[in-house]
């Protein structure tokens, strides 16, 4: 009610004093009464007092024309309207100036609370930041690729899209570091690294438990995309990618019983990344988005399986090994791995590669003209070591 009141009194003021100025403008011709009034006194003291009727007349006519003018002239008005103004606040102000002033300072006021607001939204933005910094994921469990046809096939990949695109060669992934995310977390202290190294032990148990022996072999097969910016192999849909990421949901509620915030809030979906253009900050600023045509020839390549052996607690943070694959602070171990199947191959190549040889070996071994020579040297070589040693024991004789 308050500024209500302020913008209405200047009004009234004005039209207040219009009225008054108004009446003191009207011309004494056209005020009967005060005229009739005036009048009479005039004609009275210009006229001389008769006793008889027309006296009498002019004195009753008199007497209401002055009692008609006290009641019609009301002097104490102007004094009221004069006094009312005298109180009204901005009496003085025109109303379209009132207005400019009420516009200016809710201007003011406007301003004031954006510049307050947007402080405080600068403030609250530093905040934000911060937190998230102090909870961004820094450690995460990793299913290492260790299956050396899967690793091959994907740097063929990378190879024919950097022919395409020499920029996009610092987006791709080493084929040490290649491996899929089951889950991240933040770990803030060495404490804390601890409990998360406990809680991967504590889930080798319910892991076995799931597995109950079976060898799972993770299929490879297929890339896509998200959002142009990171290039990923699927893991094709089965009972055993369904097997993974029930162990995934396992292991992160066990993290997440001894205190860690572990996991994420969208849906797991277990992938293997090869390329993605945050590996690199002058990329960025290069490259928007990677064109898929890039990698066209290879979107329904078969990549291999891997079987699940080996769950690693690694740091997003700390120095890489020097194959390329993550600090690791702790493993569990299950099954099998394809490193030992990897090093029978090779043992197996190597034999297959010597047979031939040995066959050669052999037949040749089993020649008369070579069994002659080989018996023939031994032969002589026992001879002069016969004779070596007896010459030996002549020399040592106590007689010679």
């Amino acid at each position: 009610m308050r500024p209500l009141l302020r913008r209405l009194l200047p009004a009234l003021c004005s039209a207040a004093a219009r009225a008054l100025l108004a009446r003191r403008a009207v011309p004494m011709a056209l005020r009967p009464a005060e005229g009739a009034a005036r009048a009479g006194v005039d004609a009275r003291s210009a006229a001389p007092e008769h006793d008889g009727l027309e006296n009498i007349q002019q004195k009753k006519i008199f007497k209401e024309n002055m009692e008609k003018t006290q009641q019609t002239e009301e002097p104490c008005a102007a004094d009221s309207v004069d006094s009312l103004m005298a109180e009204m606040p901005f009496v003085d102000t025109d109303i379209e100036d009132e207005h400019a002033m009420l516009a200016t300072s809710e201007l003011s006021i406007k301003k004031k609370r954006k510049r307050t607001t947007g402080r405080e939204i600068e403030e609250g933005t530093e905040r934000k930041k911060k937190k998230n910094k102090q909870c961004q994921p820094n450690y995460f469990i990793s299913l290492p690729i260790t299956n050396p046809k899967i690793t091959g096939s994907i740097q063929a990949v990378q190879d024919a899209i950097i022919q395409k695109d020499q920029r996009l060669s610092k987006a791709m992934v080493r084929s040490g570091s290649l491996h899929v995310t089951m889950f991240v977390m933040h770990l803030s202290s060495e404490e804390e690294i601890s409990i998360a190294v406990g809680a991967l032990s504590d889930s080798k148990v319910f892991v076995d438990d799931l597995l109950k022996g079976k060898r799972v072999d993770l299929s490879f097969q297929g890339i896509d995309h998200f959002r142009n910016q990171v290039g990923f192999v699927n893991l094709a849909e089965n009972d055993h990618t369904a097997l993974l990421k029930e162990i995934a949901e396992t292991m992160k509620k066990i993290f997440q019983e001894k205190g860690i915030m572990a996991g994420e809030e969208r849906a797991f979906k277990p992938h293997l990344t090869f390329m993605k253009l945050s590996k690199s900050t002058e990329l960025r600023k290069q490259v928007k988005k990677i064109d898929s045509s890039l990698y066209e020839d290879f979107k329904n390549h078969y990549f291999g399986d891997e079987i699940l052996h080996r769950f690693d607690l690694c740091s997003m943070l700390k120095k890489k090994q020097p194959n390329g694959y993550y600090y690791c602070e702790s493993s569990i171990v299950f099954g099998k791995s394809h490193e030992a199947d990897f090093v029978k191959e090779a043992l197996r190549g190597e034999m297959q590669a010597l047979l031939p040889r040995l066959n050669q070996i052999k037949e040749l071994l089993m020649s008369p003209e070579i069994r002659t020579k080989i018996s023939k040297e031994l032969f002589e070589d026992r001879h002069n070591s016969n004779s070596k040693w007896k010459s030996c024991i002549d020399s040592e004789s106590p007689n010679a």
